[in-house]
């Protein structure tokens, strides 16, 4: 899998931590699936012109965990100026450059976007923003990331660098903010949800926590109240479908974090708690968890004011907040799917089943839910049409004989046709 360059040493001091540079060569499938004509053009490209590529962050810890990343982001000693030049001397399209200023370049090749970043470091934060200097060290740049796992670079000969002991905490599966928890939190509050989900998708334990991470983010949560409502729901909703998921939420609440994320201050955690043990085996829908929080519709509201869900998401929320306790298994017939088909037939939303499935994974209810996925809407037989044909003109007749009609077809289990519904009409 991989073979060892160079041990740990130390390098150098910063005024995070003593630097500590841990190489070795990475010689995975996964990571020799990634090279095609387009990344070999690319590194052909800065190869030429002399400066380092490297692939960065999150695609980097996944291909230390084994996995193929979907998205690979580069980072270069190249300035945004430098790429130009080098791009438009090799007749490489450029697209997207909206992130020229922070150093940001996308490269098209071969029908492929390879986005590469200049080093960084950060010169000012405001706890949402950062005003940034390109720099050639990848150290500094490895100083600004929020995480030692997501803090690492791959050399395209598979060489990794890790500066905060990155490697070992993936192999540890511990989650740890680079150098100071609290300064880097103080550069980007969104940092205390990306903590969360990030240990959601590595910790092995649901409460391994370091006391002084837990501390910070205690200390600088008010901070989330300046986020942007859409990048708090992205966080969320990550963290919510992950490993952990319900004991994260209660710790979100613990550390009395709920009231600056759009999640009512007194939320049900208890209900949360057993929803997702009922759900968490069926992929359940972020809103499913979440939705266990909210005492009412009117906390539905408040939610989506401070978070900006979709229109989908939250008429989820309103439907499980609606129906959690009303629409049931019929007590005389409890494994019978009669309520929810019933339910799901006399709808006029187009996604009533997919809300229903929903809604059984909230009340725990495994059989009738693999019932329900083989399940088809059945199509109702008879017509406005078939009606006039036996005779009856009246549209307030037709309407209530429909009904009617419909109502036998639902007693049947929707099994007459349509010779057998028209029987039932008296002449």
């Amino acid at each position: 899998m991989w073979s060892r360059l160079l041990g740990p040493r130390v390098i150098g001091r910063t005024g995070l931590c003593w630097r500590s540079l841990f190489t070795m060569r990475l010689k995975t499938s996964e990571f020799q699936s990634l090279f095609n004509d387009g990344l070999n053009g690319l590194a052909e490209v800065f190869e030429k012109h002399q400066h380092e590529l490297r692939i960065a962050g999150g695609a980097v810890r996944d291909l230390l965990s084994g996995k193929r990343p979907e998205d690979v982001d580069f980072a270069t000693t190249a300035t945004p100026e430098d790429m130009k030049r080098m791009f438009q001397s090799a007749g490489i399209r450029m697209i997207n450059n909206k992130g020229e200023k922070h150093g940001t370049i996308t490269a098209r090749l071969h029908n492929e976007n390879f986005e590469v970043t200049t080093l960084r470091v950060d010169v000012q934060t405001d706890g949402r923003h950062a005003e940034v200097e390109f720099t050639t060290d990848w150290q500094k740049d490895a100083e600004r990331r929020d995480l030692t796992i997501n803090s690492m670079f791959l050399g395209l000969d598979g060489t990794l660098y890790d500066y905060f002991k990155g490697y070992e905490d993936l192999q540890n599966r511990k989650v740890r903010f680079v150098g100071s928890a609290e300064q880097r939190i103080q550069e980007d509050y969104l940092r205390i949800l990306r903590y969360f989900r990030f240990y959601g998708r590595v910790a092995l334990e649901a409460d391994d926590h370091e006391p002084e991470t837990l501390a910070a983010i205690r200390e600088n949560g008010r901070g989330l109240a300046g986020i942007s409502g859409e990048r708090i729901w992205v966080e969320v909703k990550k963290m919510v479908v992950g490993n952990h998921a319900a004991h994260l939420l209660e710790l979100i609440y613990n550390l009395e974090l709920a009231q600056y994320i759009g999640l009512p201050p007194d939320g049900n955690v208890e209900e949360m708690k057993r929803v997702w043990q009922n759900a968490k085996g069926h992929s359940p829908k972020p809103m499913t968890i979440l939705a266990a929080l909210l005492h009412c519709p009117e906390e539905v509201e408040k939610m989506d004011i401070r978070l900006k869900v979709s229109r989908e998401e939250k008429s989820l929320a309103l439907f499980l907040v609606k129906h959690r306790r009303e629409l049931c298994r019929s007590q005389d017939e409890p494994d019978s799917l009669k309520p929810f088909t019933d339910f799901i037939i006399d709808s006029r939303e187009l996604d009533s089943q997919s809300k229903v499935c929903e809604l059984l994974k909230y009340q725990g209810e495994e059989k009738l839910l693999a019932e329900l996925c083989r399940w088809s809407i059945p199509r109702f037989p008879v017509s406005g049409h078939d009606l006039r044909r036996i005779g009856i003109t009246s549209g307030k007749e037709i309407g209530s004989m429909l009904q009617e009609l419909r109502d036998i077809w639902k007693k049947s289990r929707y099994q007459m046709d349509k010779d057998e519904l028209l029987s039932h009409i008296r002449p």
